[in-house]
């Protein structure tokens, strides 16, 4: 039997309307991306088949909505050359190099010296002027104590933001205010998004890039960004913080999302990863396909498992270099299942429902 190396699934609408009538890739006007950190480069073959082989049968405007690591990736999408940011965006990511005991001011120099990499000299503009994608950054505005940069004041904030969590997901906004950055030529499906305060920014050339390393700021990793151009003042951070992997409307009008993902599963917030009962809005998910690597194919990768930023304390430098460059190359496997199921017109016989929005 083959091997099989991608899961797609799907929530109602997008499943009920692939089945009926198959799948139009003109009806994609979102492409999701989530918080995930070095897990990105399990996607970073599926990202390049996605922006060679599909992206050129899109109609316009495509949202991409990102946070953290989502945000970096669709950096590169946007990019007049995509498959060029995303090989500088691999190979400046996994050979970043560190002191012996790197602190947080290290780090967070090293991030942007990685971003200025992916963005090159026109990146910026190219985003922002890009003829079909529209892209918009998700972070957050740190609240009370976990507006400071003290150490313990802030793990003392997130502690108290987690325990809360699992009372209630809508405590979060106690600590947390969703920052949007936004392309104003077209608004994105969450501009209005519920349940948590929010703050709108335009986004332009002096605050994509703060924007950018905002998103992914790691509470206690990086330092916050402070005082980002057109926003209020304070200290941004990862916008995993509360939308994890986007629990928020993001597919606009009858248009469906196509959600390249780590995992077959959503978590709505960073702090909901050990809460198995925590779900994500149905409403938010009925028109989105979600693609993922098999549990299948997750064995076979170097070490069984998908990179993540651990593998920072469970490996010396070469050895996780070295770890990084196998998984990239396995995951060619990822990108040529899907030019394969998108040029046979497979996806419909594919697809499998989300459990969340299962019936």
């Amino acid at each position: 039997m083959k091997q099989v190396s991608l899961t797609f699934k799907a929530g109602n609408g997008a499943f009920k309307s692939i089945r009926s009538h198959g799948f139009d890739p003109a009806s994609i006007g979102t492409i999701a991306g989530a918080s995930g950190g070095a897990k990105w480069l399990v996607l970073s073959q599926l990202d390049r088949a996605i922006v060679t082989s599909l992206v050129p049968r899109l109609s316009g405007p495509v949202h991409l909505i990102g946070t953290s690591i989502g945000s970096w990736r669709f950096a590169c999408y946007a990019q007049l050359d995509p498959v060029a940011a995303i090989e500088r965006f691999e190979s400046a990511y996994i050979e970043q190099r560190y002191s012996a005991r790197p602190d947080i001011h290290e780090i967070t120099a090293k991030t942007r010296e990685i971003l200025s990499v992916v963005l090159g000299d026109t990146g910026i503009a190219e985003i922002l002027e890009h003829p079909l994608f529209r892209s918009h950054v998700m972070a957050v505005r740190s609240r009370n104590i976990t507006a400071s940069e003290n150490k313990w004041l802030l793990g003392f904030g997130l502690l108290a933001a987690a325990t809360l969590n699992t009372i209630s997901r809508r405590s979060l906004g106690l600590f947390f205010e969703r920052a949007l950055f936004y392309d104003a030529r077209d608004l994105p499906p969450c501009f209005d998004a519920g349940g948590f305060p929010l703050q709108r920014i335009e986004l332009s050339n002096a605050n994509l890039q703060d924007a950018i390393v905002a998103t992914g700021a790691i509470p206690l990793a990086l330092s916050g960004v402070r005082d980002i151009s057109g926003a209020t003042p304070g200290i941004y951070r990862d916008g995993g913080l509360i939308d994890y992997h986007h629990d928020l409307p993001h597919s606009s009008k009858e248009r469906l999302t196509l959600y390249p993902h780590f995992f077959d599963r959503l978590i709505p917030g960073w702090f909901d990863k050990r809460l198995r009962w925590r779900r994500p809005n149905a409403a938010h998910t009925d028109k989105t396909i979600l693609i993922s690597p098999s549990d299948e194919f997750v064995s076979r990768l170097p070490n069984a498992k998908i990179p993540d930023r651990t593998d920072f304390l469970k490996y010396s430098p070469v050895e996780r270099r070295q770890a990084w460059r196998d998984c990239v190359a396995a995951c060619e496997e990822l990108a040529d299942e899907f030019n394969e199921v998108m040029e046979k017109d497979q996806l419909a016989a594919r697809l499998q429902t989300l459990p969340e929005s299962a019936v």
